[in-house]
């Protein structure tokens, strides 16, 4: 079938990932094209980069740690990418946020050291780049803290929060304002909106002050502006005069909302398309060589026409990955070869619920290069590569956001790209973005 609309690069996938490799490649000069059949991870996680967190114990000093750890698991994603693209990787990303479409918002950190970030139950978290809005939370810092809530949402408990603090041998204690809302019950994305008016920050500000004490810092969950939340978070810290910091919340995620919209924000600055509420029902293909996705768009079939394909469906908890009643795994879209799967007859998944999982290391069979075996133009990042336990590793958003952009530097390297983008012959008129 002929396809109809021809991109240098299609991605599949709009999480950190997916979105990540769209916009680098863009901004490289490629054509290209983000499908997904919804929003990915961002909107269920914390908004911070979690690069390593954990190996086993704690890790202090990513700098320090991620020689041993890459040598010690030769099949891991970061052993495979190099510990060198990590840095750029993120510089890319801090870059992007402070372009982005949140005037002033910006991330700190880096690869040096860990911050260690309560959770929403006062469990300490190691981060390696977060929002400035939750920076002043570092608990490796010495400071008590007063965590701050409301009953209106329901999935924050500030006295639950402050107790597990406690117990890390910091001060901290809970307080619970009562707000007067239209709407007796809202999560933290309705909340979000509300801090986004200056109005509501200025009598917030004025309810909390007279509840604080001494030098403590404020924490409060994760709503401190959708669209502003540089302008948000700066004005309670001069209406409180003394430093503020955001909670990740259980989702929805406003911060996490904030990175898809800046992610988002860079594809389309840079030329690129994103088309949302797309499935990919099948693939066209000449020898080794995928030519074109079909593509289930608002209930009709388009053809996507690629040079290339950035795979960035996630695993099984995304659908990239599926388990069959069977045992069988596969890659939903492309029916790719898988790496990790656990032979006949050995354990699948250990009755430790934070144990080692044999099936957590499964993915998407790849060379050195991300190119996924037996098809030469389909490269792979995030979650469906093999090897990695981001969820006890903490490794989750490192691995998407250095894949993507590792990624996107090896297609546009590529002589066929190359030549293509300084030629413009890939047959494409103006482009258009659709969410």
């Amino acid at each position: 079938m002929r396809p109809s609309l021809n991109y240098d690069v299609v991605v599949v996938g709009a999480g950190v990932a997916g979105l990540t490799a769209g916009a680098r490649l863009a901004e490289g000069g490629a054509r290209v094209c983000v499908l997904a059949k919804g929003v990915g991870s961002t909107h269920l996680a914390a908004g911070t980069v979690d690069v390593l967190g954990y190996d086993p114990d704690r890790v202090e000093s990513l700098a320090a740690a991620m020689p041993a750890f890459v040598a010690a698991r030769p099949d891991h994603p970061y052993a495979l990418l190099g510990v060198d693209a990590i840095a750029p990787a993120l510089g890319w990303f801090a870059e992007c946020i402070e372009r982005g479409p949140q005037v002033g918002y910006r991330y700190r950190g880096g690869v040096e050291r860990n911050q260690l970030l309560p959770t929403a139950v006062g469990a300490p978290r190691p981060s390696a780049l977060v929002p400035e809005t939750m920076a002043a939370g570092d608990l490796g810092v010495d400071l008590p803290v007063c965590v701050v809530g409301t009953r209106v949402l329901r999935e924050f408990h500030a006295s639950l929060c402050a107790g597990n603090i406690t117990r890390l041998g910091i001060e901290a204690r809970a307080v619970e304002l009562k707000l007067d809302l239209d709407r007796p019950e809202v999560n933290a994305l309705g909340l979000a909106r509300r801090f986004d008016d200056p109005a509501f920050r200025r009598d917030f500000a004025a309810r909390l002050a007279p509840l604080l004490e001494g030098d403590e810092r404020v924490g409060l969950p994760a709503v401190l502006g959708l669209r502003d939340p540089h302008g948000a978070w700066s004005d309670l810290q001069d209406r409180l005069g003394r430093p503020v910091f955001e909670i990740p919340t259980p989702p929805p995620s406003v911060p996490g909302m904030r990175m898809f919209e800046a992610l988002r924000a860079a594809l389309r600055a840079a030329g690129g398309r994103l088309v949302m509420g797309a499935r990919v029902v099948g693939a066209e293909r000449e020898g080794a060589r995928v030519t074109a996705l079909r593509v289930d768009t608002a209930g009709r079939e388009t053809v996507f026409g690629a040079r290339s394909v950035v795979l960035a469906t996630g695993g099984f908890a995304s659908g990239g990955l599926a388990l069959g009643s069977d045992w069988a795994v596969r890659e939903t879209v492309l029916d790719l070869p898988l790496r990790g799967v656990p032979p006949p007859g050995s354990p699948r998944f250990r009755a430790e619920y934070f144990g080692e999982q044999p099936m957590a290391r499964v993915g998407v069979a790849v060379e050195a290069t991300l190119r996924a075996e037996g098809a030469e133009n389909v490269l792979v990042a995030g979650a469906a590569l093999p090897g990695a336990e981001p969820w006890r590793e903490g490794s989750g958003e490192g691995i998407s956001l250095t894949s993507g952009h590792r990624a996107a530097e090896l297609v546009l390297a590529s002589d066929g790209l190359a030549a293509a983008a300084l030629s413009g012959s890939s047959g494409l008129g103006p482009l258009r973005t659709e969410t």
